[in-house]
């Protein structure tokens, strides 16, 4: 398997020659807008794609399947729905599907715990957007687990550390694990994704896993960016097995 960040959440992961694009924020830079409840005037994303407008129209052309784990425009811009072709194969929990379908899109796969497709298990995951009241005008979240034969690649979604990702964990026993760092914080309440202390308890947590932290640096309400993360990751001895992507940077997944 070979993963590539994009940029924030959005991901190519290549499964033995299948392409499937995760959580697709395809809209230039500053296109989003202010981040609401915040105080911040930036626009978001507050960077662009690393590869300009042909090159993406290029690579959409390669795509076999797109994976979306929630609605939040970080992961699911207007600009996905209106790049991508109606008929292209979206895999999505079934929360969510309805709404996906409403915008056009004719190929849905909806998974409501797992799915086999193309030789590709693939299962949903559970998440938290954050605690208390901010955690659930945040809704409904997931993740997904791609298998295939001995290969795992779990993709945590947006989520903080809690008691159910170490059942996910548990329960699928990924060899790799993509989580959504930066301690994004609104201005009031906790943090909404993992904060750094947050990417360590994943990590003590599965010590046979290699780590992988991407939504840095493309949303204004992150408050950890990469230096501090990946400072984190150091002072903590896990620099062996616990990565920071950059936009743009492909990996083979270690298995």
């Amino acid at each position: 398997m070979k993963l590539q960040l994009w940029r924030n959440a959005t991901l190519l992961l290549n499964i033995d020659g299948i392409s499937i694009l995760v959580d697709p924020m395809l809209g230039e830079k500053g296109s989003m807008g202010k981040m609401p409840m915040t105080e911040s005037e930036l626009l978001n994303p507050l960077t662009d794609l690393p590869f300009n407008k042909e090159e993406l129209s290029n690579r959409l052309k390669e795509i076999d399947a797109v994976a979306v784990t929630h609605l939040h425009p970080d992961h699911w811009d207007s600009e996905a729905v209106r790049l991508l072709g109606k008929n292209i194969p979206i895999i999505c929990p079934d929360v969510i599907s309805d709404h996906i379908a409403a915008q056009g899109f004719t190929n849905i796969m909806t998974v409501k715990d797992q799915l086999q497709w193309k030789n590709i298990t693939i299962s949903t995951t559970k998440g938290q957007h954050g605690t208390g009241e901010i955690g659930e005008k945040m809704g409904i979240v997931n993740g997904f687990v791609f298998k295939k034969e001995n290969q795992s690649v779990y993709i945590a979604g947006d989520t903080i550390w809690y008691d159910d990702i170490a059942e996910e964990i548990d329960r699928h026993q990924p060899q790799n694990i993509i989580v959504a760092g930066g301690a994004a914080t609104f201005s009031v309440g906790d943090p909404i994704i993992m904060t750094s202390e947050d990417i360590v308890k994943v990590c003590e947590y599965a010590p046979e896993s290699t780590v992988w932290v991407t939504h840095l640096e493309a949303v204004s309400h992150c408050r950890e960016d990469i230096k501090f993360i990946q400072g984190k990751i150091t002072e903590n001895g896990l620099s062996e097995r616990c990565f920071v992507l950059d936009d743009g940077e492909e990996v083979e997944l270690p298995f």
